[in-house]
């Protein structure tokens, strides 16, 4: 597999709470040198990145990030004014407490109204994996599904733990034939990118492509 196949799935990630415009303005830069498949970065960068860039970027934000409980209404409101400012994609974290106490119908519903907020647009549903049982992790499998989002996406990168192999395994036996997989967080080799490829992973979730694939260290996510 060739590094530019790479990069061409590579979701190029800053989503430190100290970024500065400085450290947004280096990550796309790198994107377009790389051709990443976006830049994920905080919903307060959108607007300028936008501005700066133009269409030459795919432009990804969060919402509800990371801890995920925010209110339905907050992520719509977070969701309609990252897509006013410009996003194209938009990686949702799911309520956590919602899924530990099962109510997988209450998930499920505010996705859908999540996603029908950006209609063709892409929407990624975060449910945090290293939180989860594999009972929760398939029933999630199927809130994603049904709600009509695009990808099912393991980690924040800010939780306890990252992607692993068996959980894209894991999604692939129980999402809808829609849905992709993002894997997130935890991949510091080229030889992780591309087992988490070759597993059926759509997309990377990473800060660390271009360190890695150019040579140098890897960074957290």
């Amino acid at each position: 597999m060739t590094d530019a196949a790479i990069f061409a799935v590579v979701d190029h990630t800053l989503l430190s709470p100290t970024a500065t415009w400085a450290d947004i303005k280096q990550l796309c830069e790198e994107a377009l040198v790389y051709k990443t498949a976006s830049v994920c970065i905080p919903p307060s960068f959108v607007k300028r990145v936008k501005e700066t860039y133009g269409d030459s970027l795919v432009i990804c934000t969060v919402i509800g990030f990371p801890l995920g409980y925010n209110t339905t209404l907050t992520k719509l409101a977070e969701m309609n004014d990252a897509n006013e400012n410009g996003a194209d994609e938009f990686d949702v974290v799911i309520n956590i407490g919602d899924a530990k106490d099962h109510h997988f119908s209450k998930i499920t519903d505010e996705l859908t109204v999540l996603k029908q907020a950006v209609g063709s647009k892409i929407v990624k549903v975060i449910i945090e994996t290293c939180y989860l049982t594999t009972e929760e992790k398939i029933a999630l499998s199927k809130c994603v599904t049904q709600s009509g989002a695009d990808f099912i996406k393991t980690s924040t990168g800010f939780g306890t733990g990252g992607a692993t192999i068996e959980d894209i395994r894991l999604f692939k036996e129980h999402i809808g034939p829609h849905v992709k997989i993002k894997a997130a967080g935890g991949m510091k080799t080229r030889e992780d990118f591309v087992d988490f490829i070759n597993e059926g992973a759509s997309r990377l979730g990473t800060s660390s492509a271009v360190k890695v694939l150019t040579g140098g260290e890897s960074s957290s996510y």
